[in-house]
């Protein structure tokens, strides 16, 4: 991660050396977010929902980073991501191999319009 300091006009990145220093919790209703460039702090999912909800949740956050990182890569088009470049991607960014449900949440996610 990197952090932003403005000097004289000029915005320089600076390389943030312990993330836990930076790390910023979550905004309440209302508040302004002034670091959107700092990383939230993690809390844990809600309890008592059940099972479904949750394989579903980690499901639509794997794939969002997974098309993320996808079009970081420069696959822009959903026609593009074959099962096996979603599954080749996921071994670079370091994510568990991911099913044929989440390779298809992943191109869905693609081309979704915006």
């Amino acid at each position: 991660m990197h952090d932003l300091i403005a000097t004289g006009g000029l915005v320089v990145l600076t390389a943030v050396t312990n993330l836990a220093d930076k790390a910023a919790g979550v905004p309440k209703k209302g508040e302004l977010i002034d670091h959107a460039w700092r990383p939230l702090i993690k809390q844990p999912l809600p309890a008592g929902r059940p099972r479904s909800w949750y394989v579903s949740h980690n499901r639509r956050l794997k794939a969002m980073r997974l098309a993320i990182a996808l079009l970081d890569a420069g696959v822009f088009s959903a026609d593009l991501a074959t099962n096996d470049q979603i599954r080749d991607t996921a071994d670079i960014v370091g994510v568990h191999w991911p099913s044929d449900a989440t390779c298809r949440m992943v191109r869905r996610m693609m081309q979704a319009q915006r």
